[in-house]
Parts: structure tokens; C-alpha cells; sequence
């Protein structure tokens, strides 16, 4: 900057009173006084210190504060979605693994009323055949008792009819031998 002024100084006026009155004059064709710009000049780093002091340096440490927090805070939203997705990973597999707890409960309870269910048609399938038997053996029973019934009835018709047929009387002993005669008889029908 200094060169351009003394570009702009005309070179009788240097070398007549010397550089330096040059330069002055050169201040002062333009409005500007050498002791006021030193003055102004101080003045300014004056102001420069007390408005770095007071108002940039509180303004910078505020806003590297306040980064600070919105990195932390970043940061912190970032934990917290990595703690909710673990979180959602661990309440799906409770989740799953309680379905399957319960599919395995359904399956117990379906398998014990299918066995439950056998077991009373095998009690019931075995209670009807016992029942059938025992009618079965009721019945034989009751055809060997009618059987034995119709045998003896007709031995008797027997022994009357032969008895009116032979027109005598038979004793008790010749009874009983015809009636065991034709029991025999019978028996082997």
C-alpha cells in the first residue's frame, strides 16, 4: 500500500523535501492525518481486544458447548436406536419363543385328550365285550336250562304216553329206568 501511494506522489515533491515529507503531504492531499490513524489504529486493537475478549471468544466457546451437546446428543439418539432394535430383537424372540411354548402346550394337551379318548373307547370296547360275553353266557345258560326243561318234559310225555300205550302201570323204578333211557336218547340228539 505504501508503494501505490508513493506511485502517486509526484517525484519533484521527493526529492525536494525527502520520502518522508513526501509521504505526508501525499496523507494529507488525500484527508488523512498521520497522527490520527495512529491513533485510530490503536484504537481499533483496542476495541478488536475487548470485543475478542467479551463478545468472539464467549460466542466461540458457546457454540463449541453447544456442538458438543447436539454431538452428544446425536450420539446419545444413536445408543438409544441401537438399544430400541435390541430391545425389538429381544421382544420378538420372547414373543416367538412364547408361540412356541404355547404351540408346545397345545400339542401336550391335543396328545393327552387323543390318549384320554383311546383309552375311554378301549374301557368301553372292553366293557361291551364283557358285556356281550357274560349276555352270551347267559344265554347258553338259559338254552342248556330249556334244554334240560324240554328233556325232562318230554321224557314224561314219554313214560305217560307209553304208559297209555302199554295200559299198565309202571313202578317207580321202571319209570326212572325209561326216563333215563330216553334222557340218553335225547342227549344224543
Amino acid at each position: 500500500m505504501l508503494n501505490l501511494l508513493l506511485a502517486t506522489v509526484e517525484p519533484a515533491h521527493a526529492t525536494e523535501a525527502g520520502p518522508i515529507e513526501g509521504l505526508r503531504q501525499t496523507f494529507v492531499h488525500f484527508g488523512v492525518e498521520p497522527k490520527y490513524l495512529v491513533m485510530q489504529v490503536i484504537s481499533f486493537l483496542i476495541l478488536f481486544g475487548v470485543l475478542y475478549k467479551f463478545g468472539i471468544k464467549p460466542t466461540i466457546s458457546t457454540m463449541e458447548e453447544r456442538n458438543k451437546k447436539i454431538a452428544d446428543g446425536l450420539k446419545h439418539a444413536e445408543e438409544m436406536q441401537a438399544k430400541l432394535a435390541a430391545a425389538q430383537q429381544e421382544s420378538a424372540a420372547l414373543i416367538k419363543a412364547a408361540q412356541l411354548d404355547a404351540q408346545k402346550f397345545v400339542d401336550e394337551a391335543r396328545k393327552a385328550a387323543k390318549e384320554f379318548a383311546d383309552k375311554q373307547q378301549a374301557d368301553a370296547i372292553a366293557r361291551a365285550a364283557d358285556t356281550l360275553a357274560k349276555a352270551q353266557q347267559a344265554i347258553e345258560l338259559e338254552h342248556k336250562k330249556m334244554l334240560d326243561q324240554a328233556r325232562t318234559e318230554i321224557a314224561r310225555l314219554v313214560v305217560t304216553t307209553t304208559e297209555r300205550v302199554l295200559a299198565k302201570k309202571l313202578s317207580e323204578a321202571d319209570r326212572a329206568a325209561y326216563n333215563e333211557a330216553a334222557t340218553k336218547e335225547l342227549t344224543a340228539v
